[in-house]
């Protein structure tokens, strides 16, 4: 087979611009290579007004390429240290399960997502949004800790206790800044650890998870697994809502059609075969 030599040397900036898409690529750039940045600095560096700078790190923030420090500076998210998830059999698993995320989105009025593992984190591949006037909005791309999130959850089930204490105390194990080598999370405490191991044990007797604004304020979810024809843990399906909504829809049938698309998607995947 012929090699194809890909040239990555920078090119030519292109005739027709988008402004705003290479503001905020810039932007990227700098959070990767300089690590924190103000709003104030962003402005300048980009010759834009402060509103402008802070309306694009707030994107940023929202598809978790950034996040906001106490101290106000923002500095590189979770979506730009994790590695990418296996591509192999994303693209078949998405195709399945779409169309039972859509149909369950509808049924519900609330958003549906389909959320695989990372390492320590999730990444949710698709969402289809619900009807309702309040609702949570498109997921997609969005990394969140595994260890607090309702998918989170039931996609670390599978993991051994100590494959759990690899992932979760030993430093070496997190997700990196690239420049300084220093944790973007740190590993968990000994008593985080044992509280993560019994969320874990409640999940597994339940068959499903549950976050109830650990991740986010105003936000809840319910998170079912997605399981290979050899009944391993392959993805997660959840619904995320306002925490208004929690109590009912954990109560109305709203958590039973969650269970329901996910066992269904299973089904579906018995015609793709092991993944790897």
């Amino acid at each position: 087979m012929k090699k194809v030599r890909v040239d990555s040397r920078p090119t030519d900036r292109p005739t027709y611009a988008i402004a705003s898409v290479d503001n905020a690529l810039r932007l990227l750039l700098i959070l990767r290579d300089v690590g924190a940045l103000r709003v104030s600095t962003a402005a300048t560096e980009l010759g834009v007004a402060d509103s402008t700078a802070h309306r694009l790190l707030n994107m940023l923030v929202f598809r978790g390429f950034a996040v906001q420090g106490p101290d106000k500076q923002y500095m590189p998210g979770p979506a730009l240290g994790v590695p990418p998830a296996s591509s192999g059999w994303l693209r078949a698993l998405d195709a399945i399960a779409r169309p039972h995320l859509d149909e369950l989105a509808t049924a519900t009025g609330e958003t549906a997502n389909l959320v695989v593992r990372v390492g320590t984190h999730i990444r949710f591949v698709y969402s289809a949004e619900g009807h309702r006037l309040l609702r949570i909005g498109d997921r997609r791309g969005h990394v969140m800790d595994a260890g607090i999130s309702a998918a989170g959850q039931i996609l670390l089930l599978d993991c051994a206790e100590d494959e759990l204490r690899d992932l979760y105390l030993d430093p070496s194990t997190r997700t990196r800044d690239r420049q300084n080598s220093t944790p973007v999370t740190p590993p968990l405490t000994d008593v985080e650890f044992s509280e993560l191991l019994t969320r874990l044990a409640a999940v597994r007797r339940s068959d499903f998870a549950v976050n109830l604004e650990r991740t986010e304020h105003g936000v809840a979810a319910f998170g079912a697994a997605i399981r290979t024809p050899q009944g391993r843990i392959l993805a997660a399906a959840t619904l995320t809502m306002p925490t208004v909504r929690y109590r009912e829809n954990l109560h109305d049938g709203t958590l039973s059609k969650l269970i329901t698309a996910a066992r269904a998607i299973s089904t579906d995947l018995a015609g793709f075969g092991e993944v790897q």
